[in-house]
């Protein structure tokens, strides 16, 4: 089993920047990538960003490239999304995703439905 917990979340003016956290407890000896989705209202859960916590590999949806950056820490089990340049479009519900991958394989996806563990969420609201 392994616990996500998302912090960093918040209200800010377009224009503005924020920085998720993800930290992940549990079983995260083996490979795996996080993964960074949003879910605004009455919208379906979309993808953000992932990042391959062996080799650091990225993947970013074509919305928030150049604005949004995704990072690790494998000391603290714990990846980052730093968020620039915001727009009111992207408030959302912030959720983190874990997703077992291959040993030394630089695999991410964009795909929710292959991450195994999610976490509760956290909102962020940007204000025009």
């Amino acid at each position: 089993q392994v616990q996500l917990v998302e912090s960093g979340g918040g209200l800010v003016q377009a224009g503005g920047s924020l920085r998720l956290s993800c930290a992940a407890s549990g079983r995260t000896f083996s490979n795996y990538a996080m993964g960074w989705f949003r879910q605004a209202p009455g919208k379906e859960r979309e993808f953000v960003a992932a990042i391959n916590m062996y080799d650091g590999s990225t993947r970013y949806a074509d919305s928030v490239k150049g604005r949004f950056t995704i990072s690790r820490d494998n000391a603290k089990n714990t990846a980052y999304l730093q968020m620039n340049s915001l727009k009111p479009e992207d408030t959302a519900v912030y959720y983190c995703a874990f997703d077992w991958v291959l040993t030394k394989s630089s695999y991410t996806t964009p795909n929710l439905g292959e991450y195994d563990y999610w976490g509760p969420g956290t909102q962020v609201t940007v204000s025009s």
